[in-house]
């Protein structure tokens, strides 16, 4: 058995991956950033090494940094985790060639699978049906505009080394095709240094289901059945589930069985996963259902599969790639109950979904039911330099329905700030009749989500609970003379006026200022004062910058007339494409944005003057 472990990763799985190290009485080695140095997953090792600066590129996505570091320890072994050099066959075979340990697949599986028209075309000849599109060598804009035509609109198109839903956008009609290749080109260059794509047919009704393979270099491979992660914005899943909604055994047969064909076909070692899409505007069908990828790496709802097998993943892991045979057979392996999952995710989904940085002075998320999955703590800081999930909150139940609502219940007792969550967005989308009813599939943010994304309000009782701990018991007292005991005043809600109730005898010790903390969504309550009543008004045309990030494109000039909605510039910011859009019909009476130029959090990018 492995001994010692390095974990070339960061955050939340950095955590998941200690935790079960520890109890194996493996010794873990931890690697920061500059942005990392005091992280929980920093503490939580036996020890730990700086491999650089904040950015990834300069410490995370550094290999030979990483080798070295396990080296300097004495560690046997590298876990990479997700995401960063998970997926990069040079850095495994690097790792192997150094005498270490690769707690992952072989590097020629990774190879065989990464880049995805090729382990399209793969699966194909191992008999697993595949997805209907283009996966050629030819990217000329013109030839692969005419190869979406002949596919049909709409057109779904993909990075072919991407994944976590960058490099990837969907095209509705031929006039919106060149603008989203571009986009989706220049994201798969920044996010994995390979701008080439595939084009696939976009399925009308998709459900995105795949199943969890795991294999042994004993030459034993089985699956762990399926997951469904079907609820997703902008090809990012948001809410995982095992098993499926909607599938019989004989599909769930047919479909694992296809699985363990495709890990096979690559002679697989270790964890990984096999997407599908499955059309399902007739309910989940085995002919209906292609595969669109392999990830060759523990997924991040890895949680929901271990809840419903009783299996520990990251133990598996470490055991196969210590030489054990896998603990169990496929006979020995049952569904049990149901599980999901929701990634908890710093960012402000009435803002767009604008990732949200700062200090985490509020972090309290339940303890009581379910299990979480976090990187951080109360105190930690929120940089722009990662991915803004936070957490994960798994709850498994007897069946759905009990697993929806303990998963509901997770999120209305957690409460982050002044970091934005999208907590409250979650709530409503497990809410969702079409989500309740099982009915979901990879559009319905799309279609439903100006409801679920419309900020939340505190409701009047817990606003003046919260008041009532800052009103003075004299100040009360004089009310209940010759009046009754309710009455209103102005307060300040996240610096907007809000009238509150009052009533109840006040308090010896007011407070000056309350958190309200109320399904899943956080407000500060101030006291009322004159001079904060007006706050600058967001319709001033000023276009800031919602954080720290990089100029990649400006779609405008100045003294250019532009209408409202209309894309100014494109930021790239927390490894996501964010556009800037005009605020209203106008001019652009100022720019102080270029290509390629860093920005900071609140720089003014842009100034539009009404139009007359």
């Amino acid at each position: 058995m492995i001994q010692s472990l390095l974990i070339a990763n960061r955050g939340e799985i950095a955590c998941r991956i200690i935790r079960t190290a520890r109890e194996m009485g493996i010794r873990t080695v931890a690697v920061y950033s500059d942005a990392d140095a005091k992280a929980l997953h920093v503490r939580e090792a036996d020890e730990a090494v700086h491999i650089g600066p904040s950015p990834a590129r300069e410490s995370y996505l550094v290999g030979e940094k990483i080798i070295a570091a396990a080296k300097a320890t004495g560690a046997e072994a590298i876990h990479p985790g997700y995401g960063f050099l998970s997926e990069n066959a040079e850095f495994a075979q690097a790792v192997i060639d150094a005498g270490l340990v690769w707690v992952g697949p072989k590097p020629s599986s990774i190879t065989a699978m990464g880049l995805k028209d090729a382990a399209k075309a793969l699966m194909a000849d191992a008999g697993v049906p595949v997805t209907p599109g283009y996966m050629g060598a030819n990217q000329d804009p013109a030839f692969l505009a005419q190869q979406a035509a002949e596919i049909g609109y709409p057109v779904l198109i993909k990075a072919v080394a991407g994944g976590g839903g960058k490099g990837m956008r969907k095209v509705d009609c031929a006039a919106d095709f060149a603008d989203a290749l571009a986009s989706c080109q220049r994201e798969a260059a920044a996010s994995f240094g390979n701008a080439h794509v595939l084009i696939e047919k976009y399925i009308l009704t998709p459900r995105h289901i795949e199943v969890q393979v795991f294999g042994d270099t004993h030459g034993n491979v089985v699956h762990l059945f399926e997951r469904d992660c079907s609820l997703q914005r902008r090809h990012q899943k948001v809410i995982e589930e095992a098993p499926a909604p909607g599938m019989d055994d004989a599909t769930r047969q047919q479909l694992c069985a296809a699985a363990v064909r495709a890990a096979k076909a690559v002679d697989y070692v270790g964890a990984g996963t096999i997407e599908f899409i499955a059309d399902a505007s007739e309910g989940l069908r085995a002919d209906r259902i292609w595969f669109m990828e392999m990830n060759t790496r523990l997924q991040v709802e890895h949680p929901v599969t271990e809840e419903i097998t009783g299996v520990d993943l990251v133990e598996w892991q470490l055991r196969v790639a210590s030489g054990e045979p896998l603990p169990l057979t496929q006979d020995d392996l049952a569904i049990d109950g149901w599980a999901m999952e929701a990634r908890l995710y710093a960012e402000d989904p009435a803002k767009g979904f604008l990732p949200s940085t700062g200090p985490l002075e509020l972090f309290q998320l339940p303890d009581h039911i379910g299990r979480v999955d976090t990187g951080v703590q109360e105190g930690a800081e929120v940089s722009p330099f990662y991915d803004p999930m936070i957490a994960k909150l798994i709850a498994h139940g007897e069946d759905r329905e009990a697993a929806r609502e303990t998963l509901s219940e997770m999120l209305e007792d957690s409460a982050v700030w002044p970091v934005k969550t999208n907590a409250a967005f979650l709530i409503r989308a497990l809410d969702h009749p079409d989500f309740v009813a099982g009915a979901v599939d990879t559009g319905l943010i799309g279609r439903d989500g100006e409801a679920m994304t419309a900020a939340p309000e505190p409701s009047a009782a817990a606003l003046t609970n919260a008041a009532m701990a800052m009103v003075p018991r004299s100040l009360q007292a004089g009310f209940r003379l010759n009046a009754p005991d309710v009455r209103s005043a102005p307060f300040l809600l996240d610096g907007k006026r809000v009238d509150v109730a009052l009533h109840g005898p006040g308090t010896d010790e007011p407070a000056p200022a309350m958190l309200v903390a109320e399904a899943g969504a956080v407000w500060q309550l101030t006291p009322w004062r004159v001079e904060g009543g007006a706050g600058g008004a967001a319709s001033d045309g000023a276009i800031l910058s919602p954080m720290p990030g990089k100029i990649i494109a400006v779609a405008v000039a100045a003294g250019e007339p532009v209408t409202k909605g209309q894309k100014l510039l494109t930021l790239e910011a927390m490894k996501m494409e964010h556009s800037l859009i005009a605020p209203f019909d106008g001019v652009v009476a100022e720019l102080n944005a270029t290509p390629g130029a860093q920005v900071q959090v609140e720089a003014l990018l842009a100034r539009i003057e009404a139009a007359g």
